[in-house]
């Protein structure tokens, strides 16, 4: 699967942070209960892309869990790096993947490389998690939007410090879904709802003129647009989030139905929900049945995850 909206490092030596953290309990705060349950997950449409993997749409079942109402922010990061002095693989290679628009003119002047085939990515020295678009950007109006340029093992690392974990792609879609049954985004089927943006996506000419009509030419709050039925934000659109299962574009035949988890192994990492660069006539990516994969070790500026809690049983 060509990853067209999150390009990832090949065929590099994976560089994970040797800093052991403490697990904390986890703090339920800011998350919210979901009852499990039987749900349709996958999607036999084809409006998004069956060689993703999207369907066939079956019958899974779920365990009760925890999870955050939006994405790990800037904040929550923040409290993680300074506690434990964690380093990440952004850092340790010394440069991610940042949208054309964004690098900095100090970025720019060292003639950062753009990646074949989409040239709208540039692999930025010194872009991190606090300098999003390179050498001469921080976050300090950004505290509230979600934390990017973090690979699978860093959110990983964030969630184990935190005592929680990331969430299955079953359970992050049985989320997402807010309570409604096979339709294409979290809020219904029409994108935009009494003149009124639901989430941040690219509006306008992909990737060369965004209108910025949905109020957000990047990331926007965490807790920006309207909640789901379940009172999750932006699980549509503004960064795309980790799951914890190897991807496959046959999931459906690696696990069973009930409290999947995806393939014993494999080489990408299923991600889900699309990002601010999004758009339908490119990656139309941002329904809550699609599905996009990326290695472990990449990082970009619009990938970003959320975490889960199991319930003691």
């Amino acid at each position: 699967m060509k990853n067209c909206c999150a390009p990832g490092r090949k065929h590099q030596q994976q560089s994970q942070s040797t800093i052991q953290t403490t697990t904390n309990e986890p703090s339920l705060k800011g998350m919210v209960l979901l009852e499990g349950g039987s749900f349709t997950m996958g999607t036999d449409s084809k409006v998004g892309f069956p060689k993703d993997g999207e369907g066939p749409a079956r019958k899974v079942v779920l365990d009760p869990f925890y999870v955050d109402v939006h994405a790990v922010s800037n904040e929550q990061f923040q409290q993680f790096i300074t506690e434990t002095g964690y380093i990440t693989e952004a850092e340790k290679f010394g440069w991610s993947f940042v949208f054309h628009t964004f690098v900095t003119e100090e970025a720019l002047a060292s003639n950062p490389q753009r990646v074949p085939n989409i040239p709208w990515w540039l692999a930025v020295g010194g872009a991190t998690w606090n300098q999003p678009e390179g050498p001469g950007s921080d976050i300090c109006d950004r505290m509230d939007h979600p934390v990017i340029h973090v690979s699978w093992h860093d959110a990983k690392a964030y969630a184990d410090w935190a005592g929680k974990r990331l969430p299955t792609e079953a359970e992050w879609e049985y989320a997402a879904r807010g309570g409604l049954e096979q339709n294409l985004y979290a809020w219904g089927n029409e994108l935009i709802v009494d003149g009124k943006h639901q989430c941040n996506i690219w509006q306008g000419d992909f990737p060369n003129r965004n209108t910025v009509r949905d109020g957000h030419a990047g990331t926007a709050p965490v807790d920006a647009y309207e909640p789901n039925g379940l009172g999750l934000y932006n699980v549509c659109g503004n960064v795309w989030e980790w799951c914890s299962d190897w991807f496959s574009p046959n999931v459906h035949l690696a696990s069973s139905n009930k409290n999947p988890n995806g393939p014993d192994r494999g080489h990408v990492r299923s991600m889900r929900g699309g990002s601010y660069l999004c758009h339908k006539s490119y990656c139309n990516r941002y329904r809550v049945a699609a599905r996009s994969s990326n290695s472990p070790d990449s990082s970009t500026g619009n990938i970003g995850f959320r975490c889960v809690v199991d319930i003691e049983q």
